[in-house]
């Protein structure tokens, strides 16, 4: 009877494992991760379902060990362990050793070397060894006490004796001696030839043993085989000596070594947090106490308020309805008790400045119960954001953990911790802010935005129920002609949501062209699909399909079932914290990707209408933003020319590419120029346009040169923003937004030829959201200093949607276009186009 037993891991096996099942995992700054995270799982799950009390961790250090040098073509087929493995491995190891885990190696020797000699130490103690590992070679370690688990196959399988003998049909000692004859491909060791593992198993059963198989080679009945044998003797023994483990290597099995210590959690958190492995760091116990647990909470009435109204301060809050917010300022932690008049007062005014994480949401939850929140000075989740857009997650948690070294998982934050986290990271926030030259752009445009955003929501979009209703209809009449014309096309009915009986009817049915692959067959996304277009009219079919389904389910069902009882409208949430380039988005509904160019997409804008009779919605539409910007950070005279002259810059473009007078330039030229003039700021490739276009390669490669040669300021532009960012590490936008571009340095060519395309765009997108975002926060603080009757209610891009009323269009048509125009001062002018209309479709152009 065993004392207990060792698991003995194959580590190396294990991270490879990891590396392959889960691809394209990195951190925000371009640390690979998958093969991390993959083996933490594995780890977790055995630690988990197994609770071994002695565990060892055994790595391979590297290919160059003693069976290299007896065989120098030893897994010679085998590809270098890839480069984003190899970045891998130390912090893998170093996750092992937070967690209380041995790791053993030795410079000559395999992993499987280390399990050997480890497991007879283990043995000769007297104790049972598990070793887990898929390698068939650690068959030949199972005894009495030691068994080999495979936790790859089915839910995990174990081999003892019986079970090799009933797998393999000889004894675990004997298997060696059948890949000796047999060979091993996946150690590139070469076999007798014409013995394959079945007639090698049948020799072994045979003659008991290798040794006794040579020794009696007269014996073997197939001359055949006899020869092949007696010719290969020296290539057997070899592939003995090689398949052979070693168990007698100088490593000593210390016990206490071997038991799992206590992990060492702030090691773990620290790794964690580097990693960005966010729910790992959640699940680690939380540390005690918290920011501010120093000082007590106290309970005050609101006639206890008086002090902070006639001396207005800083107030750090955290809450969302008023019964539930806990303050903090002049030193007190404090919670106010049946809150009246005073409390109120001290929310409304904007000479008590407001600390908090997320800002917006308290400000909007508060409107809804009538109380005004004003004065908000600093957002710590704002800030965070804006110091690394990149970061997966800006919650209190996380920031607390990177800025404060404070582990606090979420679900364990009361509000008296979560004030005292906030109070001290917005001291933290604020220098950092300040070192980064990003302060101006947090005071001037993002905290002002918040209050935009909040009253944004609050007034909500009007819909055209009616007419929704109508279009849901009219699609779903639609879909049914579609199916039935599907099932015709095809020849026969089936699921057509479903990717396998499609991939069955298109590529076996239909025999049409495979294009892409994925895992679980042929691909039918939407690329295949028109690109098969070309070939059947089945797969034109269905990208309708897809297209008609998606947008009934996501807008034309949807949008109706958000509408606000109270309000009528629906209230979409403005998202502040969420793209790299500073753009805004929205949310439940996402109204930024209604499809413009179909006719259902555009029927949606109809169904988005005035707020009453007396209004109607105007568009202001920023126009060509994102190419005057281009304009004025590059300095090309050409382009600044064309803007200043007020000409149709695409069919400026044309004309130089193309060698025309403007007047000579027909659509289809323009088409291509603006497709270019476009591609060229999101860094498209000779590639790319050749396939927007339908062109050959370098006949598009030809645009882009004739591109370059006549707007040349425009390539040194790219070039030195490349530069820049391969030098800094990150971009930033005319107003000083900062984007961080780690992989732009990146040996694997895809990974870097992204990130120089963000570097390149990013200036543009991200100096075109900073123009409109400060135009939003002009004309709010303007509406609300003479409390005009214009309601801001849509940002989509570079568009700005109000609603106003008829009678004083004209006036508040100029003071928005005046507000919109005049942001910035930049090389070309900026330019606004505003339609009105009863709804966000049917508008005209107002000169």
């Amino acid at each position: 009877m065993t004392k207990a037993s060792v698991f003995l891991v194959d580590a190396t096996a294990f991270c490879y494992r990891a590396f392959y099942a889960l691809r394209e995992l990195s951190t925000s700054f371009g640390q690979p991760t998958n093969a991390i995270y993959g083996f933490l799982n594995m780890l977790n799950r055995l630690l988990k379902e197994r609770r071994p009390e002695f565990l060892g961790m055994c790595f391979d250090v590297s290919r160059d060990n003693f069976r290299t040098r007896k065989f120098s073509e030893y897994k010679i087929q085998r590809p270098p362990m890839p480069e984003a493995l190899s970045n891998q491995i130390s912090l893998i190891k170093e996750v092992t050793s937070a967690y209380g885990i041995a790791i053993f190696e030795k410079e000559g020797y395999e992993a499987d070397d280390i399990i050997a000699t480890l497991s007879r130490k283990a043995r000769d103690s007297g104790l049972g060894v598990i070793i887990i590992s898929s390698d068939k070679d650690m068959l030949q370690l199972i005894d009495e006490v030691t068994v080999v688990f495979n936790p790859y196959k089915n839910k995990g399988l174990t081999y003892d004796k019986e079970a090799v003998l009933k797998h393999f049909g000889v004894k675990p000692k004997q298997i060696n001696d059948i890949l000796a004859l047999a060979g091993d491909d996946a150690d590139n060791l070469p076999g007798v030839p014409g013995i394959g593992e079945k007639t090698a198993t049948e020799l072994i059963q045979q003659f008991g043993s290798l040794e006794e198989l040579l020794g009696n080679t007269d014996k073997i009945k197939s001359d055949k085989i006899k020869h092949a044998i007696t010719g290969s003797l020296d290539k057997i023994k070899l592939n003995k000596e090689l398949i052979v483990l070693d168990d007698n290597i100088d490593i000593d099995l210390d016990l206490n070594g071997l038991k799992i210590a206590q992990p060492n959690l702030k090691e773990l958190a620290r790794l964690f947090k580097y990693l960005e492995f966010k729910k790992f760091l959640q699940d680690l116990p939380a540390e005690d106490g918290g920011a501010k647990e120093d000082i007590a909470l106290t309970e005050l009435g609101d006639r206890d308020l008086r002090p902070f109204l006639e001396s207005p301060g800083e107030i750090v809050l955290y809450g969302q309805a008023l019964g539930s917010l806990i303050f903090y300022s002049k030193d007190r932690l404090f919670r106010v008790k049946n809150p009246g008049v005073n409390l109120k007062s001290i929310l409304a005014c904007p000479q008590i400045k407001k600390i908090g994480h997320d800002l917006k949401k308290i400000r909007v939850s508060l409107a809804r119960d009538n109380i005004v929140f004003a004065g908000l000075y600093f957002d710590t989740m704002v800030a965070g954001y804006l110091l690394n857009p990149s970061r997966p997650a800006h919650d209190l948690a996380s920031l607390a953990w990177d800025y404060l070294g404070n582990r606090q998982p979420g679900s364990s934050l009361s509000n008296e911790k979560a004030v005292g986290l906030i109070y001290q990271l917005k001291l933290a926030l604020e220098k950092e802010l300040r070192d980064k030259l990003l302060l101006s752009l947090f005071n001037d445009i993002e905290m002002p935005l918040v209050e935009v955003l909040a009253d944004m929501e609050l007034g909500g979009i009007k819909l055209n129920l009616r007419l929704l209703k109508r279009l849901s209809e009219d699609i779903e009449k639609g879909l049914i002609d579609l199916i039935r014309n599907i099932y015709e096309v095809s020849g026969c009915e089936f699921n057509i949501n479903s990717p396998k009986q499609l991939r069955a009817i298109l590529f076996e049915r239909l025999k049409l062209p495979v294009g892409r692959k994925s895992k679980t067959g042929p691909s039918t996304n939407e690329e295949v699909l028109r690109n098969l277009a070309t070939k059947h009219e089945l797969p034109a079919l269905l990208l309708r399909y897809r297209q008609l389904t998606k947008l009934k389910s996501t807008y034309v069902d949807a949008l109706p079932a958000l509408v606000d009882r109270d309000t009528g409208r629906v209230h979409s949430s403005f998202n502040q914290v969420v793209t790299e380039t500073g753009r805004l988005s929205s949310s439940n509904p996402n109204l930024q990707n209604i499809p413009v160019k179909t006719d259902i997409g555009r029927q949606i804008r109809r169904a988005i209408v005035a707020y009453s009779q007396d209004s109607c919605l105007l568009s202001c539409d920023y126009s060509q933003i994102e190419l005057r910007i281009l304009a004025h950070i590059s300095r090309d005279t050409h382009l600044i020319s064309a803007f200043h002259d007020n000409r149709d810059i695409h069919k400026a473009t044309a004309s130089l590419v193309y060698g025309l007078d403007e007047k000579g330039v027909n659509e289809q030229m323009r088409e291509t120029a603006k497709r270019v003039n476009f591609g060229i700021i999101y860094g498209l490739t000779s590639y790319g346009l050749s396939r927007d276009l339908g062109i050959p390669v370098d006949q598009a490669q030809g645009f882009i040169d004739a591109y370059f040669l006549r707007y040349p300021k425009v390539k040194e532009y790219i070039q030195e923003q490349i530069k820049k960012a391969q030098r800094d590490g990150f971009v930033t936008t005319i107003a000083g937004r900062r984007r961080y571009l780690p992989q732009i340095n990146s040996k694997n060519q895809l990974i870097r030829q992204l990130a120089q395309r963000q570097a390149v765009n990013t200036p543009i997108q991200g100096s075109a959201s900073d123009l409109i975002k400060l135009a939003m926060v002009n004309i709010h603080r303007q509406v609300g200093q003479e409390n005009l009757p214009i309601r801001m209610i849509l940002q989509i891009h570079d568009e700005l949607v109000f609603d106003i009323p008829k009678a004083d269009k004209r006036g508040f048509v100029e003071l928005l276009r005046q507000k919109m125009e005049n942001v910035w001062q930049l090389e070309v002018p900026i330019k606004v186009d505003i339609k009105q209309g009863e709804n966000w479709l049917d508008m005209e152009e107002v000169k």
